[in-house]
């Protein structure tokens, strides 16, 4: 993949960088300087502007409502938004079910469910964890049983991030229990306002809001919202997983971290000189930098190939790996500079805290990223099956 800049990808970039400039707000931009944390609306916010910009889906094709972009150019807008520090995009509709749509969806569905997804009017969670069904996710309970023109469902999915603000959420439910683990899984898409759902958010060690457990009782799901085929959810899963691997390499948080470091070293004393001057302290943050351009690398050319309208294959389960290391890593090294000054990390309420007063919350947050989108372990037996061909 040449990512050398062209006249016209500079052009690209000097006018994203002048879009950020003018459009982010000020109360949005006074906390991207200080790499404060964004609550769900403020996000929702900068979506809407992306939306109506026409790039809050840079990599959805023209048809669907996408800008069209080169692969370049989706690299630059990306590096720009993230070196920015510009709010994060929930990832559930744009990245993960909007693509499902895309390659598994009828036509009525794409029409149904891009638009809006693409406006932020209806916001998307995802029902896949259950509380005996996590990493091992084809041993999945939740049901769906055919009552002729729909589906009833009963169950409960856990680990559902943001679900208080969804509006719809996309479920892997069985409906062929004496199918194999794999087989009789069906990709359900379910409105939260159906009667029989139930949202509950609780806190994480970190101290936030992200999760919700999810029930289903009885809830009647027309058939219509079957994406796919009937007992063919698995292939839509592995796909969607696909795209959330790619995501969850984090190029853009660990290279803010990295910087946070950088900024914690500099003016933390070590007798007559400061830490980042200390040799010891250079290895581990070039470690660090060297593996971080690596996964930027590889992240980016995945990309480039699912612009191409290859689904994101066996690889990206190589970005989830070191994505999630690499993450795990750089927090580890923050924790290490703060010492006892990252302990202080429950705010009072309405206490606005940057990305050092956050630390210690992401620190314990992150210990799931090795988890999270499918563990580590289930993505080594996978690149061992599907690259390797071993087994």
């Amino acid at each position: 993949m040449d990512l050398a800049f062209s006249p016209e990808h500079t052009t690209f970039r000097d006018e994203v960088r002048a879009f950020i400039a003018s459009a982010l707000p000020p109360h949005l931009r006074a906390k991207a300087e200080s790499d404060a944390h964004f609550e769900h609306h403020e996000a929702m916010e900068w979506h809407r502007i992306l939306f109506q910009k026409g790039w809050v889906a840079p990599h959805w094709p023209v048809e669907h409502g996408g800008p069209g972009f080169d692969a370049t150019s989706r690299f630059i807008l990306h590096d720009e938004l993230e070196f920015a520090n510009t709010p994060g995009l929930s990832p559930f509709g744009l990245v993960m079910v909007g693509p499902a749509i895309m390659q598994f969806g009828t036509e009525d569905q794409q029409r149904r469910f891009l638009p809006k997804i693409l406006s932020g009017e209806e916001i998307w969670c995802q029902g896949y964890s259950e509380p005996n069904a996590g990493s091992d996710l084809a041993s999945l309970k939740t049901s769906a049983e055919d009552a002729g023109t729909h589906f009833v469902v009963n169950g409960q999915k856990t680990w559902t991030t943001y679900a208080q603000y969804a509006n719809w959420i996309f479920c892997l439910v069985r409906t062929d229990p004496r199918a194999k683990k794999q087989s009789g899984i069906t990709f359900l898409l379910i409105d939260l306002k159906t009667p029989g759902v139930t949202v509950k958010p609780f806190l994480t060690i970190g101290g936030t809001p992200a999760f919700s457990e999810t029930w289903f009782d009885n809830v009647k799901v027309p058939k219509q919202n079957v994406v796919g085929v009937i007992d063919g959810g698995w292939t839509v899963a592995k796909a969607l997983l696909g795209h959330e691997r790619t995501q969850l390499a984090a190029v853009g948080t660990i290279g803010r971290v990295i910087r946070t470091c950088k900024r914690i070293a500099s003016r933390t004393k070590l007798a007559d000189h400061a830490l980042i001057d200390e040799p010891a302290f250079r290895d581990k943050i070039t470690r660090l930098e060297v593996r971080h351009r690596s996964l930027k690398m590889a992240n980016w050319r995945a990309l480039a190939g699912a612009q191409l309208g290859r689904a994101p294959g066996p690889e990206s389960s190589i970005l989830k790996i070191r994505g999630a290391e690499l993450s795990q890593q750089v927090y580890e090294l923050a924790m290490e500079l703060m010492g006892h000054d990252a302990l202080a990390w429950f705010p009072e309420p309405g206490v606005v805290m940057d990305i050092e007063q956050s630390i210690a919350s992401l620190f314990c947050y992150l210990r799931a990223t090795t988890i999270y989108g499918g563990s580590n372990e289930i993505q080594r037996n996978i690149i061992a099956k599907h690259i390797l061909g071993l087994g």
